[in-house]
């Protein structure tokens, strides 16, 4: 527990999404090797209190545990923290000042607004004060850029203190430009290599979900110098294997 934060170093850090409750899974994904893992809580029918297992589960495995969240909201916010997790993905960050509330609402005051309670993260009260000292900069925090808003004021939102990195949410930033999916597109070409450029300069940890499981993807990512890549999720794994498999078995069949 109390680890530090995966972006020191500016490492690559290569996670996955969990959708699925059951414990297992977070059991299976965790031993893969993953650097870390996000339980998604905006596309799921996840509880808060099946979280806190998936949570605990990674933590045990020594994974680093984030949350993806519903919304940019403080009281979720200090719920998913208290149960363990070690960050927060947060949805629809489209100014600096919502980049502010979201770091306000990870962190205790004087640096943040986050109530002070025991809970699982603080050992139940057992270790409160190395929590207290934790909190104060390892904590991850990334933004969600998935509004044609977040990117005209991209450099103002990653360069908020607190915010370590952002990953680029493609399906609702080009539903935002009226051309949903069409990842093709010249007008989505263009947003995308604005952003890379704009991260490039300021030297930003830059994020991106490579939704189905391809390595070539996954390697292009890499190459194109992202550092914070979550590779697929649960659901998308478990029906490509299952296609695949079946795919062989009927080729042969016929």
């Amino acid at each position: 527990m109390f680890k530090k934060n995966v972006f020191q170093g500016k490492q690559l850090a290569l996670g996955s999404w969990i959708t699925l409750a059951h414990p297992a899974v977070a059991e299976i994904m965790a031993n893969a090797g993953f650097d870390w893992l996000a339980v998604d809580l905006e596309h799921s029918v996840i509880t808060i209190r099946e979280a806190e297992e998936l949570i605990r589960i990674i933590d045990l495995c020594g994974v680093i545990p984030l949350v993806r969240l519903t919304s940019n909201n403080p009281d979720l916010i200090k719920r998913v923290m208290d149960a363990g997790s070690h960050g927060v993905i947060v949805p629809m960050i489209n100014s600096a000042e919502d980049a502010m509330k979201a770091v306000e609402s990870v962190k205790y005051p004087p640096l943040g607004k986050r109530g002070v309670g025991l809970a699982r993260a603080q050992k139940y009260g057992a270790d409160f004060d190395s929590y207290k000292e934790w909190q104060k900069d390892s904590p991850v925090i990334i933004a969600q850029i998935e509004h044609i808003d977040a990117v005209e004021n991209f450099r103002s939102i990653i360069s908020v203190d607190g915010i370590d990195g952002f990953i680029i949410g493609p399906y609702d930033l080009s539903s935002s430009m009226g051309i949903p999916g069409e990842f093709e597109h010249p007008d989505f070409l263009e947003v995308m290599q604005k952003i890379h450029a704009t991260a490039s300069e300021v030297n930003a940890v830059g994020g991106i979900h490579v939704i189905e499981p391809d390595e070539q993807q996954l390697q292009n990512r890499i190459s194109q110098g992202y550092r914070f890549i979550a590779y697929s999720l649960d659901i998308r794994m478990l029906d490509s294997q299952c296609r695949s498999a079946v795919n062989k078995v009927n080729r042969i069949r016929s």
